[in-house]
């Protein structure tokens, strides 16, 4: 569209709006200003009604239900972290796109990308056509973004996770592969109960986290028990940088058991 007939259409809508209506500016945005603020209002007073009518006499329950459930526990090692269901297409994304060679196109690639499309889309598409029929390159794009963004979302809320209950149960082959002493195997439970698979992989299971590095031969480094003992209490005062959290929740007898594990993992078939 040339400048002049840019001008052209500018002016009709002015005519238009002297003849027919408002200007969008101000009284449309003054209208939807006012109903945010309604909107705000409202959630502000469900949360003080939520709140002002709970008691401890009343079990912290309110009109509109319990004003805290159980408090989380930091020391669980039994809890699976989910993301919120809007957030499932992109977690499973993740499970399509394994570290390290493609993983960042589900974490920036793919969103990025299509996020500077549909900001892209007004400026490239300057056609005053709204009618969907005469739209066929738009209503596709469009269906197949929804369809695909609804089939991950599904996938995402139905994929299963490794229970702790299921590496436990890993326990014994992984004593039978390590040639583990009797010693290690109260290790081997706790490492299995704990999300050190999470991130961590050992014989094949886990693992995913970037940098995190395969436990299988851990103990082929000769790092020696204490210092496993120290870098579980602090991983990052013994490896400089590394996003390892503590393991705060573990006793003395219990960070001992795992650094035995770790000592006596040495890969398939072991070493003594």
């Amino acid at each position: 569209m040339s400048s002049e007939d840019q001008r052209r259409q500018f002016e009709l809508y002015k005519k238009n709006v002297q003849r027919r209506g408002k200007p969008f500016y101000p009284y449309a945005i003054f209208h939807d200003t006012v109903m945010s603020f309604v909107v705000v209002c409202v959630i502000i007073g469900l949360a003080c009604l939520w709140y002002f009518t709970s008691s401890e006499e009343a079990g912290d329950s309110g009109v509109l239900g319990p004003r805290y459930t159980e408090e989380s526990d930091p020391g669980t090692i039994s809890f699976t972290p989910r993301p919120d269901w809007y957030f499932y297409f992109l977690f499973y994304l993740l499970r399509i796109f394994k570290w390290p060679e493609s993983v960042v196109l589900a974490t920036v690639g793919i969103p990025t990308i299509l996020l500077i499309i549909l900001f892209a889309v007004p400026f490239f598409d300057r056609r005053r056509e709204r009618r969907l029929i005469r739209r066929p390159v738009a209503v596709v794009a469009a269906l197949l973004v929804i369809a695909s963004m609804g089939v991950l979302t599904y996938k995402g809320a139905t994929a299963k996770e490794v229970l702790a209950s299921e590496n436990l149960a890993m326990v014994p082959e992984w004593q039978a592969q390590q040639q583990l002493p009797q010693e290690a195997i109260p290790g081997a439970r706790i490492f299995a109960q704990l999300t050190c698979l999470n991130c961590h992989s050992y014989l094949g299971t886990g693992g995913g986290f970037p940098g995190a590095p395969d436990l299988t031969a851990e103990g082929a480094k000769g790092r020696g028990v204490e210092w496993q003992i120290a870098h579980l209490r602090c991983p990052s005062c013994e490896v400089p940088g590394s996003a390892m959290p503590p393991f705060d929740a573990l006793d003395d007898e219990q960070l001992r058991q795992l650094a035995v594990f770790l000592e006596a993992s040495k890969g398939p078939g072991g070493s003594g």
